[in-house]
């Protein structure tokens, strides 16, 4: 966790991601193009270096506890087009370039269902 007061990390320009106790941020990945959410998962400061120095998405794992490079097995690489940090500097906007599937599932994004308001879910039209 930073030192930075929340006050003075609104408007400043240095880079001092707020991370949770375990050391992670949230990380929501967003394509470039469509503005589509693709999925959420956890960054901690190895792998937002990782993502800045190679071009190419890491994430941390919490269930295999060691850093995810995204795509490396599967093939469906996520190209860094931009990292954005919102106001509190507590979660990470990550504009990526998707190749193949994003979700694990072999969907798009992983938000492929609307939760109703009556209950239940409802899957999103071609997912």
């Amino acid at each position: 966790m930073t030192d930075a007061k929340p006050e003075s990390i609104e408007e400043t320009s240095a880079f001092a991601p707020r991370f949770n106790e375990a050391g992670l941020i949230p990380a929501i990945a967003q394509d470039a193009v469509t503005g589509d959410i693709l999925m959420m998962a956890w960054m901690n400061q190895e792998a937002i270096d990782k993502t800045l120095a190679t071009g190419e998405v890491h994430y941390w794992s919490r269930s295999r506890a060691g850093l995810w490079h995204k795509g490396a097995t599967s093939g469906h690489i996520q190209t860094l087009v931009s990292m954005h940090i919102d106001c509190d500097q507590d979660v990470l906007l990550v504009k990526v370039s998707q190749t193949g599937a994003a979700c694990h599932t072999g969907r798009d994004t992983c938000f492929y269902r609307t939760v109703k308001a009556a209950g239940g879910l409802a899957l999103k039209p071609g997912h």
